[in-house]
């Protein structure tokens, strides 16, 4: 018997392909729903709704990018899985952690001022 191994989705597939449905229905329906026909100054507050429904959509797409990026340079470098390398972070001296967190802190700070300065 000649059986083919055939590709089928995992379940991690179908749900990320199921949000990517949700996020660009969301995208394209939401400015339909808030759409006032004649303009009035509830359209104000109708336009900031949909301004955060679409942030969030964003939001969404990029979170999972980022995280989709992270993996595939963990992949590439040939590093140590994230749990490993959560278990031999707390392996450290308590120096050493305290530097960790304050190098994230000032990455973190960093990152607000340029996302203000981008703002302003």
């Amino acid at each position: 018997m000649g059986l083919r191994m055939t590709w089928m989705p995992s379940g991690s597939f179908v749900e990320r392909l199921m949000l990517l449905v949700v996020v660009l229905l969301t995208w394209y329906t939401a400015p339909i729903l808030f759409e006032l026909p004649q303009g009035n100054s509830t359209e104000i507050a109708k336009s900031i709704g949909l301004m955060l429904m679409l942030s969030l959509a964003a939001f969404t797409v990029v979170i999972g990018l980022c995280w989709w990026l992270l993996q595939r340079i963990v992949m590439v470098l040939e590093l140590p899985l994230i749990g490993d390398m959560v278990l031999r972070f707390n392996e450290l001296d308590l120096w050493d952690q305290v530097r960790v967190y304050v190098c994230l802190f000032v990455l973190l700070v960093s990152g607000l001022v340029g996302c203000m300065l981008a703002v302003l």
